[in-house]
């Protein structure tokens, strides 16, 4: 009888929703918080802002759960073509399979022996659901879901931007530009401070990244705005 285990829960269970919400939110935040910098250091006024930043918010989230959806449905598409074709050879030439089933795991350290028997009891299992995970590399935390990653992206995307349109909005109309873009800036940290939490990676490289790139687009935004403000 096999030995009860402890059950474990491993970070790459959470790649398929995790993936699309820092993204989703990283974005929201940059690209709002960019938007509303550029039109303030233009001379825009508070209604200029909201409109802006209520654009942007709802332009950028259908635009983040339309390029989500359609990214992740070609990868879907492309790992159900790759079932499809290895259940095929599964029926047409088992003995094949289970050769090179087998072969897989000699050389990550298996005896040819021990390899062989291996392959023969996982093929008799689930044979597709062990040359999908160890041939393919598909497996179920890894899995493309179109449908999850577009409404992940949507939503944290929503949220991410209205995090500095609240800004922009309690802000004095002077002091939008330093206000927005340093509770942005605090934002960014904190989102790569969690991001890097949930995923078990380094907290300072994380913050660090998105703040670089966040000031970086700001900055470039704001010089647009005073460049095209000035002509104007």
């Amino acid at each position: 009888m096999p030995r009860p285990t402890h059950r474990e829960r491993h970070r790459t269970q959470r790649i398929g929703w995790l993936r699309a919400a820092v993204l989703g939110a990283n974005d929201g935040i940059v690209s709002t918080a960019s938007l509303l910098v550029g039109v303030a250091a233009a001379g825009g006024g508070r209604s200029e802002l909201l409109v802006a930043g209520v654009a942007g918010l709802v332009a950028g989230a259908m635009s983040m759960a339309a390029g989500e959806y359609v990214s992740v449905s070609s990868q879907s598409d492309t790992e159900s073509a790759d079932l499809a074709r290895e259940r095929a050879e599964l029926a047409a030439a088992p003995e094949l399979e289970l050769q090179e089933l087998a072969s897989i795991y000699v050389n990550r350290g298996l005896t040819p022996e021990l390899a062989t028997q291996v392959a023969q009891q996982l093929m008799a299992h689930d044979a597709l659901g062990a040359h999908a995970r160890d041939e393919l590399g598909i497996s179920e935390a890894l899995s493309a879901r179109p449908v999850l990653a577009a409404l992940t992206s949507a939503a944290t995307f929503a949220a991410g931007a209205a995090l500095p349109l609240a800004a922009a909005l309690v802000a004095p109309a002077p002091a939008a530009v330093p206000v927005v873009a340093g509770t942005s800036l605090l934002f960014l940290g904190v989102l790569g401070a969690i991001g890097a939490r949930t995923g078990g990676a380094p907290i300072g490289r994380a913050s660090l990244r998105v703040l670089f790139w966040g000031a970086l687009a700001m900055a470039l935004t704001a010089g647009v705005g005073k460049l095209f403000g000035a002509v104007v």
